[in-house]
């Protein structure tokens, strides 16, 4: 991806490696033991609207060793998820962008270089991690900004002229679509003025836009990435949750094994009242103050990416959890109640035996 002055497309090439590393993150030791910087509290769209993190994430910046021009940015998110960003310059031709997209999204060895380097910082801040993950799940997500296309063309012209190569692009593909798969990718295009575009997909999207807008575009597709994560992240603990308590259940079927259903349902409740707490956090993190077009993209990237499935996954097992810690309580307070009255029965009996036996 060598610089050329003739070249058609001028950009960068994005690979966007995320890691859900532990519960919490403590942002501010974060912060004191990398010596990094927080991420500015508002991103200025183009157009002067707002959109704002709650808790804006701890950011670092460094270089990609044996590239020229090439950028790695680390950030750290207060739920956890930690970022690894690589940029790379990108100057050529549509078929260049196509077989880059291609090769990446099919097989790239920048997972392995942004896992070893998720390691090595997830080690360096252990003491500003809470409840840090033994094992770790990972998204993975490729954004193409060109910034300079021959002949500046308008977002209308450039999906009639090129809709097929970015629709390529978007899918890593390497052979022609057809024509209502290309129908399928071009709907998920989005303009804010008449020559940007946006054109989003599950797990690349091609941006052509200025430095300032590609920035806030980029924000989004990377937390609506993050937001997947952390409810893979939820079902996953949910399904594993339940699985444990059915199994207690089918162990417990005795009476006596009843009497330890508070137990297992005081375990459901602290899982349930955590999940949802830290749910409410992840999907409360960013606000967006007047700035529509910003809360339509990131609508339209969490459903490209599939964030409301997973977080429909997450709050149906909620549901189901909530459910089955009821169940749980009902069948301990159903079995404490038939001790009590076989006791009473008991106590009836011996009462009776010792009256009759008196008169005897």
């Amino acid at each position: 991806m060598a610089s050329d002055a003739n070249a058609t497309l001028r950009g960068s090439a994005v690979g966007l490696f995320l890691f859900d590393v532990c519960e919490e993150m403590r942002l501010d030791e974060m912060r004191s033991i990398l010596g990094a910087r927080r991420l500015g509290e508002g991103l200025k769209h183009a157009a002067g609207e707002q959109l704002f993190f709650e808790r804006p994430p701890v950011v670092e910046d460094a270089q990609f060793p044996g590239e020229a021009g090439a950028k790695v940015r680390i950030k750290y998110y207060d739920y956890g998820v930690l970022s690894v960003l690589f940029e790379f310059p990108f100057a050529g031709e549509w078929p260049d962008l196509i077989s880059l997209s291609s090769r990446w999204i099919s097989e790239t060895d920048l997972q392995t270089r942004a896992e070893t380097l998720a390691k090595e910082k997830v080690e360096r801040t252990r003491l500003a991690l809470i409840k840090p993950y033994d094992r770790w799940l990972s998204e993975d997500y490729f954004i193409f900004f060109m910034r300079d296309i021959h002949g500046n063309p308008s977002a209308a012209q450039l999906l009639s002229s090129c809709g097929q190569q970015i629709s390529q692009v978007v899918r890593g593909e390497s052979a022609v679509l057809s024509d209502g798969e290309r129908s399928e990718v071009l709907q998920s295009a989005m303009s804010y003025y008449p020559n940007d575009l946006v054109v989003v997909g599950w797990n690349a999207a091609f941006v052509y836009d200025s430095m300032a807008g590609s920035e806030t575009t980029m924000q989004l597709l990377e937390y609506a990435n993050s937001q997947l994560l952390e409810f893979r992240h939820y079902d996953d603990l949910l399904t594993r949750e339940l699985a444990a308590v059915y199994d207690s259940l089918e162990q417990k079927s005795t009476l006596i094994g009843r009497w330890r259903l508070p137990g297992e349902a005081s375990r459901l409740q602290t899982v349930l009242l955590d999940v949802t707490e830290l749910t409410e956090r992840a999907d409360n993190a960013i606000k967006f103050l007047s700035d529509m077009f910003s809360a339509r993209l990131y609508r339209l990237a969490a459903s490209k990416i599939g964030v409301p499935d997973y977080k429909s996954l997450a709050q149906e097992k909620l549901r189901t959890a909530e459910d089955l810690y009821r169940f749980l309580i009902d069948q301990f307070h159903q079995s404490r109640t038939f001790v009590l009255e076989s006791l009473v029965v008991l106590i009836l009996l011996i009462e009776l035996v010792y009256v009759f036996h008196g008169k005897m």
